[in-house]
């Protein structure tokens, strides 16, 4: 068989894979937030929450919006959507943090006590970094699971994001 036609042959079994992947995302994907709210908003709630695609609702705790608002003005509060989503791509050493604007800088950039320069994607990140940010905003901060590779946009993004 020439490698062209084994090419060709590949191609249906390629997509059958790449949607069967993106139907695996989605659900691993489940948990994130229908609309993410301004810091400001949730600071005003008697129970700050946001509803999630899965039908469950993410709680915040208090004590991580006071800390976060504590680091910004008043119109960076309300600049700030959280929770935070935060890009893992199995098989890669880095994660993004998906950057709006540069509220997210200022808030990362002081957990991390070191400057930070977004990407076109987003604030790259390393697994220590990580586990920092992760221990200041545990309830602020959520993982998108995505299969993408590339300095692109996830197709997995919900579509508030893109």
């Amino acid at each position: 068989m020439s490698k062209n036609r084994q090419i060709l042959d590949e191609l249906p079994y390629q997509k059958m894979l790449q949607e069967s992947l993106k139907g695996e995302l989605r659900v691993l994907n489940a948990h994130l937030p229908c609309k993410q709210k301004p810091l400001s908003d949730l600071l005003s709630e008697e129970y700050p929450n946001v509803a999630c695609n899965d039908g469950n609702t993410h709680l915040f705790k208090r004590k991580e919006l006071e800390y976060l608002a504590s680091m910004l003005d008043t119109s960076e509060q309300k600049a700030l959507l959280l929770p935070m989503l935060i890009e893992v791509n199995p098989g890669q050493s880095e994660m993004v943090i998906i950057c709006r604007g540069e509220v997210e800088e200022k808030v990362i950039s002081k957990i991390l006590d070191m400057p930070v320069t977004p990407e076109k994607k987003g604030i790259l990140i390393y697994k220590p970094q990580l586990a920092l940010i992760r221990k200041s905003l545990k309830t602020t901060t959520q993982y998108l699971f995505s299969s993408e590779s590339s300095n692109q946009p996830s197709p997995l993004l919900p579509n508030y994001l893109l």
